[in-house]
Protein backbone atom coordinates (compact mmCIF):
# COMPACT_ATOMS: atom_id res chain seq x y z
CA UNK A 1 0.00 0.00 0.00
CA UNK A 2 1.49 3.34 -1.10
CA UNK A 3 0.68 5.43 1.96
CA UNK A 4 2.33 8.52 0.54
CA UNK A 5 0.01 8.48 -2.49
CA UNK A 6 -3.05 7.91 -0.27
CA UNK A 7 -2.05 10.76 2.03
CA UNK A 8 -1.66 12.99 -1.02
CA UNK A 9 -5.12 12.02 -2.25
CA UNK A 10 -6.79 13.05 1.03
CA UNK A 11 -4.49 15.96 1.87
CA UNK A 12 -3.09 14.45 5.07
CA UNK A 13 0.14 16.05 6.30
CA UNK A 14 2.09 14.76 9.28
CA UNK A 15 3.63 11.65 10.77
CA UNK A 16 1.04 8.85 10.99
CA UNK A 17 0.94 6.92 14.24
CA UNK A 18 -1.39 4.24 15.58
CA UNK A 19 -3.12 6.69 17.90
CA UNK A 20 -6.48 8.41 18.19
CA UNK A 21 -5.30 11.72 16.73
CA UNK A 22 -4.15 10.01 13.53
CA UNK A 23 -7.33 7.92 13.24
CA UNK A 24 -9.53 11.01 13.58
CA UNK A 25 -7.44 13.07 11.17
CA UNK A 26 -7.41 10.36 8.49
CA UNK A 27 -11.12 9.59 8.88
CA UNK A 28 -12.14 13.23 8.45
CA UNK A 29 -9.64 13.91 5.64
CA UNK A 30 -10.84 10.85 3.69
CA UNK A 31 -14.49 11.88 3.86
CA UNK A 32 -13.78 15.50 2.93
CA UNK A 33 -11.69 14.48 -0.09
CA UNK A 34 -13.33 11.35 -1.50
CA UNK A 35 -16.98 11.09 -2.56
CA UNK A 36 -19.23 8.13 -1.97
CA UNK A 37 -20.47 6.95 -5.39
CA UNK A 38 -21.88 3.93 -7.20
CA UNK A 39 -21.16 5.00 -10.78
CA UNK A 40 -19.38 1.73 -11.61
CA UNK A 41 -22.39 -0.25 -10.42
CA UNK A 42 -24.63 1.91 -12.60
CA UNK A 43 -22.31 1.39 -15.57
CA UNK A 44 -22.21 -2.40 -15.06
CA UNK A 45 -18.55 -2.55 -13.98
CA UNK A 46 -17.74 -5.12 -11.27
CA UNK A 47 -16.47 -3.87 -7.92
CA UNK A 48 -15.40 -5.81 -4.87
CA UNK A 49 -13.67 -5.88 -1.50
CA UNK A 50 -10.07 -5.97 -2.72
CA UNK A 51 -8.13 -3.11 -1.13
CA UNK A 52 -5.58 -2.82 -3.94
CA UNK A 53 -8.29 -2.51 -6.58
CA UNK A 54 -9.95 0.14 -4.43
CA UNK A 55 -6.61 1.95 -4.15
CA UNK A 56 -6.12 1.95 -7.93
CA UNK A 57 -9.63 3.33 -8.46
CA UNK A 58 -9.83 5.85 -5.63
CA UNK A 59 -6.23 7.02 -5.28
CA UNK A 60 -4.64 6.47 -8.68
CA UNK A 61 -7.67 7.35 -10.84
CA UNK A 62 -9.22 9.93 -8.51
CA UNK A 63 -12.60 8.27 -8.19
CA UNK A 64 -14.82 7.56 -5.19
CA UNK A 65 -16.47 4.32 -4.09
CA UNK A 66 -19.16 2.69 -1.99
CA UNK A 67 -18.79 1.07 1.43
CA UNK A 68 -17.06 -2.13 0.31
CA UNK A 69 -14.36 -0.15 -1.50
CA UNK A 70 -14.00 2.82 0.83
CA UNK A 71 -13.77 0.86 4.07
CA UNK A 72 -11.61 -1.89 2.51
CA UNK A 73 -9.11 0.77 1.46
CA UNK A 74 -9.30 2.58 4.80
CA UNK A 75 -8.79 -0.66 6.74
CA UNK A 76 -5.68 -1.51 4.70
CA UNK A 77 -4.26 1.97 5.30
CA UNK A 78 -4.87 1.75 9.06
CA UNK A 79 -3.28 -1.69 9.26
CA UNK A 80 -0.24 -0.45 7.34
CA UNK A 81 0.17 2.29 9.95
CA UNK A 82 -0.12 -0.25 12.79
CA UNK A 83 -3.74 -0.20 13.91
CA UNK A 84 -5.62 -3.39 14.75
CA UNK A 85 -8.71 -3.42 12.52
CA UNK A 86 -11.73 -5.74 12.52
CA UNK A 87 -13.92 -5.85 9.39
CA UNK A 88 -17.52 -6.22 10.55
CA UNK A 89 -20.71 -7.01 8.65
CA UNK A 90 -23.17 -4.18 9.05
CA UNK A 91 -26.92 -4.43 8.48
CA UNK A 92 -28.42 -1.18 7.15
CA UNK A 93 -32.09 -0.87 8.16
CA UNK A 94 -32.13 -4.22 9.97
CA UNK A 95 -34.69 -2.62 12.31
CA UNK A 96 -37.16 -2.73 9.40
CA UNK A 97 -35.95 -5.67 7.30
CA UNK A 98 -34.48 -8.16 9.75
CA UNK A 99 -31.31 -10.27 9.79
CA UNK A 100 -31.45 -10.97 6.04
CA UNK A 101 -29.65 -7.66 5.38
CA UNK A 102 -26.59 -8.58 7.48
CA UNK A 103 -23.63 -7.86 5.23
CA UNK A 104 -25.16 -5.08 3.14
CA UNK A 105 -22.61 -2.73 4.74
CA UNK A 106 -18.93 -3.02 5.67
CA UNK A 107 -17.94 -1.18 8.85
CA UNK A 108 -14.69 -1.15 10.81
CA UNK A 109 -13.82 -1.67 14.46
CA UNK A 110 -10.46 -0.10 15.32
CA UNK A 111 -8.58 -0.70 18.56
CA UNK A 112 -6.89 2.44 19.93
CA UNK A 113 -4.95 2.02 23.15
CA UNK A 114 -7.16 -0.97 23.96
CA UNK A 115 -10.39 0.96 23.42
CA UNK A 116 -12.79 0.03 20.56
CA UNK A 117 -13.68 2.74 18.03
CA UNK A 118 -16.05 2.60 15.06
CA UNK A 119 -14.60 3.91 11.80
CA UNK A 120 -16.87 4.19 8.78
CA UNK A 121 -15.86 6.19 5.70
CA UNK A 122 -18.30 4.22 3.54
CA UNK A 123 -21.80 5.12 4.75
CA UNK A 124 -22.00 8.23 2.59
CA UNK A 125 -23.74 10.55 5.03
CA UNK A 126 -22.81 9.25 8.48
CA UNK A 127 -20.40 10.62 11.07
CA UNK A 128 -17.51 12.72 9.82
CA UNK A 129 -15.44 11.44 12.76
CA UNK A 130 -14.90 7.97 14.23
CA UNK A 131 -16.72 7.29 17.49
CA UNK A 132 -16.08 5.13 20.53
CA UNK A 133 -18.09 1.92 20.98
CA UNK A 134 -20.16 3.23 23.87
CA UNK A 135 -23.93 3.50 24.15
CA UNK A 136 -25.36 7.01 24.11
CA UNK A 137 -25.99 10.08 21.95
CA UNK A 138 -23.22 12.14 20.38
CA UNK A 139 -22.93 14.94 17.83
CA UNK A 140 -20.47 15.89 15.10
CA UNK A 141 -20.56 19.25 13.29
CA UNK A 142 -24.12 19.83 14.50
CA UNK A 143 -25.46 16.44 13.34
CA UNK A 144 -26.91 14.28 16.12
CA UNK A 145 -26.24 10.54 16.24
CA UNK A 146 -26.84 7.68 18.65
CA UNK A 147 -25.31 4.34 19.51
CA UNK A 148 -27.36 1.72 21.38
CA UNK A 149 -26.66 -1.78 22.63
CA UNK A 150 -29.67 -3.87 21.64
CA UNK A 151 -28.82 -7.15 23.37
CA UNK A 152 -25.83 -9.39 24.15
CA UNK A 153 -24.70 -9.34 20.50
CA UNK A 154 -26.18 -6.48 18.53
CA UNK A 155 -25.44 -2.76 18.49
CA UNK A 156 -27.30 -0.08 16.50
CA UNK A 157 -25.90 3.10 15.03
CA UNK A 158 -28.62 5.73 14.58
CA UNK A 159 -27.81 8.22 11.84
CA UNK A 160 -28.81 11.89 11.85
CA UNK A 161 -32.29 13.06 10.86
CA UNK A 162 -31.26 14.32 7.41
CA UNK A 163 -29.63 11.03 6.43
CA UNK A 164 -30.64 8.47 3.82
CA UNK A 165 -29.30 5.38 5.62
CA UNK A 166 -31.13 5.99 8.90
CA UNK A 167 -29.49 3.18 10.89
CA UNK A 168 -27.34 0.10 10.74
CA UNK A 169 -26.84 -2.76 13.20
CA UNK A 170 -23.66 -4.72 13.77
CA UNK A 171 -22.02 -7.31 15.99
CA UNK A 172 -18.54 -6.19 17.15
CA UNK A 173 -16.68 -9.22 15.81
CA UNK A 174 -15.21 -10.28 12.45
CA UNK A 175 -17.71 -10.89 9.68
CA UNK A 176 -18.65 -14.49 8.92
CA UNK A 177 -16.82 -15.83 5.84
CA UNK A 178 -18.46 -14.90 2.56
CA UNK A 179 -21.23 -12.72 4.02
CA UNK A 180 -19.81 -9.40 2.82
CA UNK A 181 -18.77 -10.78 -0.57
CA UNK A 182 -22.22 -12.27 -1.18
CA UNK A 183 -24.01 -9.02 -0.43
CA UNK A 184 -21.49 -6.99 -2.41
CA UNK A 185 -22.18 -9.18 -5.44
CA UNK A 186 -25.96 -9.09 -5.01
CA UNK A 187 -26.16 -5.33 -4.55
CA UNK A 188 -24.33 -4.66 -7.81
CA UNK A 189 -26.06 -7.30 -9.99
CA UNK A 190 -29.63 -7.92 -8.78
CA UNK A 191 -32.21 -5.91 -10.77
CA UNK A 192 -34.09 -5.26 -7.50
CA UNK A 193 -31.03 -3.77 -5.78
CA UNK A 194 -31.34 -0.11 -4.81
CA UNK A 195 -27.82 0.48 -6.12
CA UNK A 196 -28.64 -1.04 -9.50
CA UNK A 197 -31.81 1.02 -9.80
CA UNK A 198 -30.49 4.34 -8.48
CA UNK A 199 -27.47 6.59 -8.99
CA UNK A 200 -26.09 7.63 -5.59
CA UNK A 201 -23.27 10.16 -5.08
CA UNK A 202 -22.54 11.88 -1.76
CA UNK A 203 -19.81 14.09 -0.38
CA UNK A 204 -18.96 15.96 2.81
CA UNK A 205 -17.93 19.61 2.53
CA UNK A 206 -17.54 20.34 6.23
CA UNK A 207 -20.88 20.97 7.89
CA UNK A 208 -22.68 20.47 4.58
CA UNK A 209 -23.37 17.13 2.88
CA UNK A 210 -24.03 17.04 -0.86
CA UNK A 211 -26.30 14.20 -1.98
CA UNK A 212 -27.13 13.26 -5.57
CA UNK A 213 -29.84 10.61 -5.86
CA UNK A 214 -30.74 10.11 -9.48
CA UNK A 215 -31.83 13.55 -10.72
CA UNK A 216 -32.21 15.09 -7.27
CA UNK A 217 -29.32 17.15 -5.89
CA UNK A 218 -29.56 18.00 -2.21
CA UNK A 219 -27.45 20.27 -0.05
CA UNK A 220 -27.97 19.11 3.53
CA UNK A 221 -27.17 20.88 6.79
CA UNK A 222 -28.09 19.81 10.34
CA UNK A 223 -31.27 21.89 10.36
CA UNK A 224 -32.11 22.42 6.69
CA UNK A 225 -31.75 21.23 3.13
CA UNK A 226 -31.98 22.67 -0.38
CA UNK A 227 -32.94 20.61 -3.42
CA UNK A 228 -33.15 20.85 -7.17
CA UNK A 229 -33.82 18.45 -10.01
CA UNK A 230 -31.13 18.11 -12.67
CA UNK A 231 -32.23 19.22 -16.13
CA UNK A 232 -30.07 17.23 -18.56
CA UNK A 233 -27.18 14.85 -19.09
CA UNK A 234 -24.86 17.86 -19.42
CA UNK A 235 -26.16 19.14 -16.09
CA UNK A 236 -25.36 15.75 -14.55
CA UNK A 237 -21.77 15.80 -15.83
CA UNK A 238 -21.25 19.36 -14.58
CA UNK A 239 -22.52 18.47 -11.11
CA UNK A 240 -20.36 15.34 -10.93
CA UNK A 241 -17.29 17.33 -11.97
CA UNK A 242 -17.73 20.63 -10.14
CA UNK A 243 -19.43 19.52 -6.95
CA UNK A 244 -18.15 15.97 -6.47
CA UNK A 245 -14.78 16.10 -8.24
CA UNK A 246 -15.66 13.20 -10.54
CA UNK A 247 -14.64 13.24 -14.20
CA UNK A 248 -16.71 10.37 -15.59
CA UNK A 249 -18.01 11.45 -19.04
CA UNK A 250 -19.55 8.04 -19.70
CA UNK A 251 -22.06 8.82 -16.93
CA UNK A 252 -24.00 10.73 -19.59
CA UNK A 253 -25.13 7.39 -21.01
CA UNK A 254 -27.05 6.79 -17.75
CA UNK A 255 -29.32 9.80 -18.26
CA UNK A 256 -32.29 8.02 -19.95
CA UNK A 257 -32.40 5.45 -17.13
CA UNK A 258 -32.09 8.16 -14.48
CA UNK A 259 -35.03 10.07 -15.97
CA UNK A 260 -37.14 6.92 -16.25
CA UNK A 261 -36.41 6.00 -12.64
CA UNK A 262 -37.28 9.50 -11.45
CA UNK A 263 -40.64 9.37 -13.23
CA UNK A 264 -41.33 5.93 -11.75
CA UNK A 265 -40.76 7.29 -8.24
CA UNK A 266 -42.46 10.67 -8.46
CA UNK A 267 -45.73 11.86 -9.91
CA UNK A 268 -44.26 14.48 -12.20
CA UNK A 269 -43.75 14.76 -15.97
CA UNK A 270 -40.28 14.76 -17.49
CA UNK A 271 -38.53 18.10 -17.13
CA UNK A 272 -37.16 19.34 -20.41
CA UNK A 273 -33.77 21.01 -20.56
CA UNK A 274 -35.51 24.33 -21.28
CA UNK A 275 -37.55 24.25 -18.07
CA UNK A 276 -36.27 25.56 -14.79
CA UNK A 277 -35.60 22.71 -12.32
CA UNK A 278 -38.12 22.57 -9.49
CA UNK A 279 -37.75 21.86 -5.80
CA UNK A 280 -38.38 18.24 -4.93
CA UNK A 281 -40.51 19.39 -2.01
CA UNK A 282 -43.19 20.27 -4.56
CA UNK A 283 -43.26 16.72 -5.92
CA UNK A 284 -45.45 14.11 -4.25
CA UNK A 285 -43.65 10.77 -3.86
CA UNK A 286 -45.50 7.78 -5.29
CA UNK A 287 -43.53 5.33 -3.19
CA UNK A 288 -40.36 5.46 -1.16
CA UNK A 289 -37.20 3.40 -1.67
CA UNK A 290 -38.84 0.79 -3.85
CA UNK A 291 -37.25 -2.42 -4.89
CA UNK A 292 -34.91 -2.98 -1.97
CA UNK A 293 -35.33 -6.74 -1.91
CA UNK A 294 -32.65 -8.48 0.17
CA UNK A 295 -30.47 -11.32 -1.15
CA UNK A 296 -30.94 -14.92 -0.02
CA UNK A 297 -30.85 -15.31 3.77
CA UNK A 298 -27.52 -15.72 5.50
CA UNK A 299 -26.94 -17.80 8.58
CA UNK A 300 -27.65 -15.83 11.75
CA UNK A 301 -24.65 -15.66 14.08
CA UNK A 302 -24.92 -17.78 17.17
CA UNK A 303 -24.98 -16.17 20.55
CA UNK A 304 -21.60 -16.38 22.23
CA UNK A 305 -21.22 -19.11 24.83
CA UNK A 306 -20.92 -17.89 28.42
CA UNK A 307 -17.31 -17.31 29.42
CA UNK A 308 -15.92 -19.52 32.11
CA UNK A 309 -14.79 -17.80 35.23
Amino acid sequence: MDLKAYFGRIGFVGEPRADLATLCALHRAHLLAIPYENLDVQLGRPVGLDAQRAFDKIVTRGRGGWCYEMNSLFAAVLEEIGFKVTRMAGAVMREAMGDVVLGNHLVLLVSVDGEPWIADVGLGDGSLDPFVLRAGPFSVEGYRFGLARLDRMWWRFQNHQQSNARSFDFIPEPSLPGVLAAHCEWQQTAPESTFVMNLVVQRFTGQEILQLHGRVLRSVRPDSQRERVLASADDLLRVLDRQFGLDVPEAATLWPRIVARHEALFETPTLSASRKPVRLTSIAPRRARTGRVPPPPVRRPREPAPQRR
